[in-house]
């Protein structure tokens, strides 16, 4: 079996190592999110990147999709307990940021 098949810090990395992903986790961190408000958030993501990245982080088990009755339909994304434990990677690379870069 290949190392990064065993190793927890690659498995991690192949979560939030994609671009744009942090920033994504950074807003649904604030709470629930409408896809338009993500992608008015992430200035300069295209839709498609933002419905792959959503797409992703939702099969990996890290953000949940949820339909709204309505007309029209309303969608919503938010992070499930996984996507909550990364929380404290988010605030850890927050200040090495503050404090380094």
């Amino acid at each position: 079996m290949p190392q990064q098949a065993t190793c927890p810090l690659a498995r991690a990395a192949a979560i939030v190592g994609n671009r744009w992903t942090l920033l994504i986790l950074r807003d649904l961190s604030e709470g629930s999110r409408r896809f338009g408000e993500l992608q008015s958030s992430l200035a300069g993501i295209s839709p498609k990147t933002l419905s792959d990245r959503l797409k992703t982080l939702e099969r990996q088990g890290v953000v949940r999709r949820s339909e709204h009755r309505g007309a029209p339909v309303r969608v919503t994304y938010e992070l499930t307990a996984k996507g909550l434990g990364l929380l404290p990677v988010l605030d850890s690379l927050r200040t090495y940021g503050e404090t380094y870069l």
